[in-house]
């Protein structure tokens, strides 16, 4: 009985665990002055990463920096700042990491660049084999000398089995 009830305190420990991530999700208190800029804002704040989070955005973050970046985008966008505005701000104080989608620049092409030039490098090698393998089966039609008489080979063994089974299976009759 006392191994249930510790077993059920762990379940219940666990349980309110789970329902305390839930409960300390991102909630914002003041709306922004119009419809318009609410969109903005949240566009903006899941397009952006918190800095110390690393691999969240602004808005699923609780981090103490990343609701202070919220507050800067509501005070920007409510004194009239465009997104890019707002997103250069971000890049120049915290780097081009505030970013999901990195900007193509010089410093980031391998990072844009790489992925495409990989997929056409296997593409051409997925071409090559499949060429390859076709002209080999296409143009030869026939066998080479070493294949006609490794199948000469085999034919005279596989005789000389039958041959063998049959002699063997007239006795046993």
């Amino acid at each position: 009985m006392n191994r249930l009830r510790q077993s059920h305190r762990g379940a219940l420990a666990v349980m309110l665990m789970l329902l305390s991530c839930c409960a300390a999700a991102v909630i914002e208190i003041a709306p922004l002055s119009n419809a318009e800029l609410e969109a903005r804002y949240r566009e903006l704040i899941d397009e952006l990463r918190c800095p110390k989070c690393q691999n969240q955005n602004l808005a699923d973050s609780n981090s103490p920096i990343a609701a202070d970046l919220r507050e800067q985008i509501r005070m920007m966008l409510e004194e009239g700042k465009n997104d890019e505005e707002i997103v250069t701000y971000l890049v120049d104080r915290y780097g081009e990491f505030v970013r999901y989608r990195p900007a193509l620049n010089a410093s980031t092409a391998m990072l844009w660049l790489v992925p495409g030039a990989l997929l056409v490098i296997g593409l051409v090698v997925i071409v090559i084999v499949v060429r390859t393998n076709r002209r080999g089966v296409e143009t030869t039609g026939e066998l080479s000398l070493t294949e006609k008489l490794r199948l000469e080979e085999l034919m005279n063994t596989a005789s000389l089995e039958s041959r063998k089974s049959d002699v063997s299976g007239d006795h046993h009759s």
